[in-house]
């Protein structure tokens, strides 16, 4: 026998090997888990096998996937629909659409915002015609569709959850405001006994302890900023992962820029950690502020500019170590409420709550009043007149005393949305110190000083320990990656990514468009243990496509993929004629199924993409 053939008899039998092991019995897919005797691979790839289209574009019409393994079926959010598209998955290139479920029967006119499976059963999260009501989560067989129960949670349930043994299903309440931010529910976390799936007890985990210590968690750096809200009204839970053991629930609050945790058994919020700020002036840190320079790439470091994580999606998993670990898709959010009242931005605070302003307005030397009826918010408005930033800091780009310079310029800093809510100089109690046109501070004055820009997202990803300490930040590199070289898009990977550096959905061939904004914007992410090692897979929404990191060791990640089938980066793909053939946009939700789960016997990644309306069957191929 030959060299070569040696070499492909070892390989042959390393994967027989492998689809043996994944056939075993195992624990959950839930726990992420995998048979003792599965082949641990050197790397992964992907390569989609399989999709089907709603030809819906930017309608939100495939978002959060979720899979039965004993009905072989695949159930997808449609939120166009307001309901959830059920597939049969069993030959996963060929997904066909059997049936929507409409949650009409449980509250009429109803949505649905997301999906969970466990045990042949099916847990979706029922939003109210009316936001700010108290939603439901309904319960359904997952082989045919019948409804076994349904309950009332919180206001608005955005995301739902199994604990990995399938006993108590966990919804986040998010309790957004009305438009006008007149009405403020609370958030919480509906802690759900389904054990009897006809007879589901539910408790609450509410926020209410944490209501009268907003001085204290601001301090702490936990975002709490609605107007006249109260933490419990304040915090918004986005998303919820699960420790392997099902005793620990973690809730992202994404617009506090926190974490909660949970203790399930008693459904209690036990703590509540802030997670942190990035520091975009330093080595490692930097990216690209502008959609204004040129078309051309300019990630670079920005002192005095401050990234917050503001994650949506998070995912957990049991390190070599023993320990839980987080991973967290940073992507940013800001308040936007009644940013259509134009009544809002003529000066009526009674009518929403928008946080977001360029710095170009932000610091204009002659004030802010020139964006009235235009995009000037009404709180800011009655907060000062203009804004100054601090030489000290933004020196380098041009700031003196009184007078920002190029700082404001659209090839610098001016473009870069941050929030106005952060970032000047207080006082003790928090009230703003005032300071004159001159950049003198003056109790009489009517300018506010920004020692800090607070930027929404931080282009990354991040994992954080169960107590909310940083393990590891991904920095500059996905950026840079994008950027790079030995970055390619397309579904037979042969476009160069840097030619499509943070574009948008709309707008492929619009370089650098998104860089005033949140970048690539990293959404949604899934792991998946395979062998011996736990890989990461993370949607980003803007340019698209899922990078893949080995997260084995959560001090010390490491990239092994990245994979984007957008082919068409020319042509409006709202276009009918053109949706079809585009390829996928804007990664939502994620779901990895492991071997022993799948149809095939190979671990796949089931991809829903919001934008281009579309879901995505990907093989997850292993090298060893």
């Amino acid at each position: 026998m030959n060299k070569t053939k040696i070499q492909l008899f070892t390989l042959s039998v390393i994967a027989a090997a492998t689809l043996a092991a994944c056939g075993g019995n195992g624990e959950s897919s839930a726990n992420n888990t995998t048979t003792p005797s599965e082949v641990t691979p050197a790397s992964v790839t992907l390569e989609k096998i399989g999709g089907f289209s709603t030809n819906q574009f930017d309608e939100s019409a495939a978002e959060i996937p979720a899979y039965d393994p004993a009905s072989k079926r695949l159930f997808m959010v449609n939120a166009l629909a307001g309901a959830v598209d059920v597939f049969d998955l069993s030959d996963p290139e060929n997904p066909t659409l059997i049936n929507t479920l409409d949650t009409n029967d449980v509250l009429a006119g109803s949505v649905v915002n997301s999906v969970a499976v466990a045990n042949g059963i099916v847990a979706v999260a029922i939003e109210a015609p009316i936001k700010t009501n108290l939603g439901r989560m309904a319960l359904y067989r997952a082989s045919d569709l019948t409804l076994l129960s349904a309950r009332t949670v919180g206001a608005q349930p955005d995301m739902i959850t199994f604990t990995p043994d399938g006993n108590t299903v966990l919804t986040a309440n998010e309790g957004e405001p009305s438009d006008d931010y007149q009405i403020d529910p609370e958030g919480s976390i509906s802690v759900i006994d389904v054990r009897d799936p006809r007879a589901p007890i539910v408790r609450t985990a509410s926020f209410s302890a944490f209501t009268g210590q907003e001085a204290s968690l601001r301090a702490q750096g936990i975002r709490i900023y609605g107007p006249g809200a109260s933490a419990s009204q304040d915090f918004e839970p986005e998303y919820i992962t699960v420790s392997a053991d099902g005793t620990t629930a973690f809730v992202t609050l994404q617009e506090n820029n926190a974490i909660a945790k949970i203790d399930i058994a008693t459904a209690t919020v036990t703590n509540v950690f802030p997670l942190g700020e990035k520091d975009h002036g330093a080595v490692g840190n930097e990216f690209d502020a502008s959609d204004s320079d040129g078309d051309t790439i300019n990630i670079r470091n920005w002192a005095g500019v401050i990234g917050l994580y503001l994650p949506d999606a998070m995912a957990s998993y049991t390190a070599a170590d023993g320990n839980t670990y987080l991973i967290t898709a940073n992507e940013g959010d800001a308040r936007t409420w009644g940013e259509d009242n134009p009544a809002y931005f003529a000066g009526d605070a009674s009518k929403g709550f928008v946080e977001e302003f360029r710095v170009k307005h932000l610091v204009n030397r002659n004030g802010w009043a020139g964006r009235l009826n235009d995009d000037l918010p009404a709180q800011l408005d009655d907060l000062a007149n203009g804004g100054l930033l601090n030489p000290t800091v933004f020196g380098y780009c041009g700031a003196v005393a009184g007078n920002p310079n190029g700082c404001r310029a659209d090839d610098q800093l001016g473009r870069l949305n941050v929030t106005w809510t952060m970032g000047y100089r207080t006082d003790a109690n928090g009230a703003p110190i005032l300071f004159n046109s001159t950049g003198v501070e003056d109790p009489a004055g009517d300018r506010l000083m920004y020692d800090k820009l607070y930027s929404f997202g931080a282009r990354s990803f991040s994992i954080f320990n169960e107590e909310g300490v940083l393990v590891f930040d991904s920095g500059s590199e996905i950026e840079r990656f994008l950027a790079s070289d030995d970055c390619k898009v397309g579904s037979t990977r042969n476009l160069n990514c840097k030619d499509f550096f943070n574009s948008g959905h709309d707008e492929g061939n619009a370089l650098d468009s998104r860089s005033d904004a949140k970048g690539p914007e990293p959404e949604g992410v899934a792991v998946g243990k395979i062998g011996d090692k736990t890989f990461a897979f993370i949607g980003l929404e803007r340019i698209g496509g899922i990078l893949v990191y080995d997260v084995t060791d959560p001090s010390a990640p490491v990239r092994v993929d990245y994979y984007n089938t957008r082919d068409d980066w020319t042509n409006n793909p709202a276009d009918p004629a053109v949706l079809p053939t585009v390829g996928d946009l804007g990664p939502e939700g994620l779901v990895f199924i492991p071997a022993k789960d799948s149809p095939t016997g190979e671990p796949l990644l089931v991809v829903g993409n919001e934008v281009s309306g579309s879901t995505a069957v990907m093989r997850v191929n292993l090298s060893f």
